[in-house]
């Protein structure tokens, strides 16, 4: 399978959602990567939230030449140019960011790769779309709210948006995300849990991600 802008965001579109996490211990990451793909995830977010996220990066890349071959696997929380520039050498699928930085635009774009800024009002996302975002992340959408997306939607016609930030899995709050028009919800700390990480519960993490998946294709229909 070709990895590039396209195939991501046909992969987000029809996975609707976008796990993401970030542990400092590569192969407990590695372990949770694993829950999620037997889970049925098939693109996933690590987050660059600390010292060890490029060497552990490398890691899983170095397991997927392996294992888990359909994965797309992306990186998140790139503010900067010389981030983006480390993480795509090191084979990222996409980039994530919590901002608009059109200097990481440029250079994820000129790898032919997706990428995905944050904004939290419709000047950023108009900047986002000045530099050919396939996907905006509305971060954070615990503040924003469903609404915010319903209300502003029809400025930005036929332009894909994932929520970032206290998305629920529950009924209610992944319905009101879709049909306010996302095209897939993030989902970080309620999918992959402090505790759940600290007790190593992978098959939890498997179980709640397949939970996710039954609501989102249940209110898809």
């Amino acid at each position: 399978m070709t990895k590039n802008k396209e195939t991501a965001i046909q992969a987000i579109q029809k996975q609707g959602l976008l796990p993401l996490f970030y542990y400092e211990d590569a192969q407990v990451s590695l372990e949770i990567i694993r829950a999620l793909y037997k889970g049925g995830v098939r693109v996933f977010e690590y987050t660059n939230r600390g010292a060890a996220a490029l060497e552990n990066f490398k890691i899983f890349k170095e397991a997927l030449k392996t294992e888990m071959q359909d994965l797309f696997l992306g990186i998140g929380t790139i503010k900067t140019e010389e981030q983006a520039k480390a993480f795509l050498d090191a084979g990222a699928d996409f980039i994530v960011c919590p901002i608009v930085n059109p200097d990481v635009a440029k250079v994820t774009h000129e790898a032919g790769l997706l990428w995905i800024p944050g904004c939290m009002t419709p000047t950023e996302i108009d900047l986002a779309q000045q530099h050919n975002a396939g996907i905006i992340k509305l971060f954070p959408a615990n503040i924003l709210g469903p609404d915010f997306l319903s209300s502003i939607r029809e400025l930005f016609q036929g332009q894909l948006f994932v929520p970032t930030g206290g998305v629920e899995i529950e009924e209610h709050n992944i319905a009101s995300w879709f049909k306010a028009g996302v095209c897939a919800v993030g989902m970080g700390s309620k999918l992959v849990s402090k505790p759940i990480i600290e007790q190593k519960d992978y098959e939890k993490i498997e179980s709640l991600t397949k939970q996710t998946f039954e609501i989102i294709n249940k209110v898809r229909g």
